[in-house]
């Protein structure tokens, strides 16, 4: 992670506390290889065999199956954590954005998809401004995904 930002630290632990979070390789070994604690690890691997040596971590080796695996779980929500690859896989089957929008200009190499404005509409915006302990200012987001509603005939 680019930043420490504690109060985005915290809403993170908060939301996904004591639920499925899905995550790709390369994040997970960000992370020191380390499960999060509190929460059903799930890592996403394309490397045949690949395991994290870790027996509280699951490993599969694609997002549908790791879906599959949070759902067996009777979660009311399960996270993707991601990175890159993993989010832009599955923005369009989320039904509910939990985003931090840091206003920074950062180089990394992994980004949050654009959020498509004709499938979601943001729902919730708290904005924190930058003080002595995050550098940045920030706004904690919810989107939802549009529900079309069905035509009435009758």
């Amino acid at each position: 992670m680019l930043w420490n930002l504690p109060e985005d630290m915290r809403f993170f632990k908060n939301t996904t506390w004591g639920l499925p979070i899905i995550m790709g390789r390369k994040t997970f070994e960000a992370l020191g290889n380390k499960p999060l604690p509190g929460r059903f690890n799930i890592v996403v691997s394309r490397r045949p065999g690949y395991t994290s040596g870790n027996p509280e971590v699951q490993h599969t080796n694609s997002l549908t199956k790791a879906i599959e695996m949070a759902k067996k779980m009777d979660a009311k929500e399960a996270f993707i954590g991601g990175g890159g690859q993993i989010y832009k896989e599955s923005i369009l089957i989320c039904d509910t954005i939990y985003m931090t929008r840091v206003f920074a200009f950062l180089e990394g190499d992994a980004f949050f998809p654009e959020i498509p404005a004709d499938v979601f509409h943001m729902t919730h915006s708290k904005k924190v401004t930058a003080d002595q302990k995050h550098a940045y200012d920030m706004d904690f987001q919810t989107w939802k995904k549009i529900k079309s509603i069905p035509e009435h005939t009758g």
